[in-house]
């Protein structure tokens, strides 16, 4: 059975990238957000689409980043097929991310980590390899970079539709 769509679902702490990251792969993406003391966050959900190969459509939807939304996203993760992390890897990782981590992995769904903010000169994405073991599919990406978010979510969609193929 050949896949033809994909939901994937993006999680990630305040200002790991998620908007960015989406808006990078798909320009006419939206976000529903509010204005913060430093910019503004996403309240509900962004939401994407792009198409890859001519013939798999990709829905992506990030979340919001602060922990008093989880029940916003329980409601996007309904349906997913896979799931990307974004971790900033210009500071450490934070008991939030590690929670989003470490639960994802529990849920048996492709996941895929995005070490994300690598073209930033103190980046570490080894720090981030380091705290989040256990993942088959890791990018370092730069989300405000469109060629960098768009060649890791095709690579992720890649290793992760053979896998899709071969189990249904």
């Amino acid at each position: 059975m050949e896949v033809s769509r994909l939901k994937i679902v993006v999680f990630g702490s305040y200002h790991a990238g998620k908007s960015t990251f989406i808006q990078a792969v798909d320009p006419a993406s939206r976000h529903v957000d509010t204005k913060c003391g430093d910019g503004t966050t996403t309240v509900a959900l962004d939401y994407g689409k792009v198409m890859i190969h001519d013939h798999l459509t990709i829905h992506l939807f990030g979340t919001p980043g602060q922990e008093r939304f989880e029940f916003a996203r329980r409601i996007i993760m309904q349906g997913m097929d896979a799931a990307l992390l974004l971790v900033d890897c210009t500071c450490a990782v934070d008991d939030f991310t590690r929670s989003l981590y470490h639960d994802l992995l529990e849920s048996n769904i492709p996941l895929g980590l995005l070490v994300n903010k690598c073209d930033v000169t103190e980046s570490c994405p080894a720090m981030v390899r380091r705290e989040l073991p256990g993942s088959s599919y890791i990018y370092e990406v730069s989300a405000k970079d469109p060629s960098s978010a768009r060649e890791a979510l095709g690579r992720f969609v890649e290793d992760i539709t053979k896998t899709l193929q071969h189990s249904s």
